[in-house]
């Protein structure tokens, strides 16, 4: 049956107006926006790459891990945020307690990341992997003294540790997985003996530690790895003698392993861009984008087809402790309560 074009125009209109939303969307699909407490020139070169392999364009926003949580949870619904990248699973957690997250059901992610470094209902991803160690001074540590996180407790190690306050989230995580692995009540007992072994008041950051390890103000420092492997890396002279004259100690092998925690990402709850998000996470996982981040800030991979760096490799093989890291936000609170407890201030 002929019909004339006019007979044609509501159908012609209501499918160009279809093709133009779509359209819209898909143009609109074609960003992401980051909030990250990782510094700019830690995440900025991977959004690059990720730009250039996807044609996503992204919008980069940094600051302090609590300022952007504070900052998520007062936009609510109006936030532009679609990916949130933080430190430590304890930060996390505290991410999913206020809301903030989404839970994510990718297979891709679920296959390339390993259940314990990732949230328990898929809220967040680890997508790199920090061990916080003990390090010693070689020339008043016999290696052979050293054993576990538990013996650094006991009276032999009296005015011989540095370590930072109990108000560093990496801390509250040590002691939350003690809490995890030994009960309240023994990870109490353990805080009281590590406190009455500090060489001074708590002061400063990881490196700082590690500092007054090797100028002689402590025999012990427990630190992230990263920040030594800095201290090897660094231009100046001063930097490197500080890291040579201390030793690397990975704790607890001959049991539930060192302990280990993660910088991860999570896709916002009220995400504009969700599915860009995701693509995002996906390309923080491959393997090319996790041996480019080792590199660049010295933590390890998460999956198991990326390449540690050389400067990684030369701290030894070790053993991690697999507990599942959402545990450790879990017992985040009752970790605080009982440093306080302890003394650890």
């Amino acid at each position: 049956m002929y019909r004339r074009l006019s007979d044609f125009k509501p159908f012609v209109l209501v499918t160009c107006l279809l093709s133009l939303a779509l359209f819209a969307n898909a143009v609109k699909a074609q960003e992401v926006n980051v909030y990250s407490a990782r510094k700019e020139a830690l995440i900025l070169p991977l959004l690059e790459k990720f730009k250039a392999e996807t044609g996503i364009d992204f919008n980069l926003i940094t600051a302090k891990a609590d300022e952007l949580l504070k900052r998520l949870e007062s936009e609510g619904r109006s936030t532009p945020a679609d990916v949130f990248i933080t430190t430590d699973a304890g930060r996390l957690q505290r991410a999913k307690e206020a809301g903030v997250l989404r839970a994510v059901n990718n297979p891709e992610l679920d296959a390339r990341i390993p259940q314990n470094l990732r949230d328990s209902e898929n809220h967040w991803f680890g997508m790199s992997r920090r061990a916080r160690v003990i390090f010693y001074a070689r020339d008043r540590v016999d290696v052979k003294e050293l054993s576990t996180y538990e013996a650094l407790g006991d009276p032999r190690w009296k005015g011989r540790i540095c370590i930072r306050s109990s108000s560093n989230i990496y801390n509250q995580s040590l002691v939350a997985s003690m809490i995890e692995a030994q009960g309240v009540e023994e990870a109490e007992a353990w805080a009281r003996g590590l406190v009455a072994n500090f060489a001074r008041n708590p002061a400063g950051g990881d490196t700082d530690q590690l500092r007054a390890a090797a100028a002689g103000q402590c025999d012990i420092a427990i630190a992230n790895t990263y920040y030594y492997g800095r201290l090897v890396k660094s231009d100046k002279e001063t930097d490197r003698e500080v890291a040579e004259s201390l030793g690397l100690f990975w704790p607890n092998q001959d049991g539930r392993g060192a302990h280990v925690n993660v910088s991860g990402a999570a896709v916002t709850k009220h995400a504009k861009h969700p599915e860009a998000a995701e693509r995002l996470l996906e390309f923080m996982a491959g393997a090319e984008s996790q041996t480019w981040y080792g590199e660049v800030n010295l933590e390890y991979p998460v999956t198991d087809d990326a390449q540690s760096s050389d400067l990684l490799k030369s701290f030894g093989e070790f053993k991690g402790d697999s507990l599942n890291l959402s545990r450790l936000g879990e017992n985040n609170r009752a970790a605080v309560q009982l440093m306080d407890r302890a003394g650890w201030r």
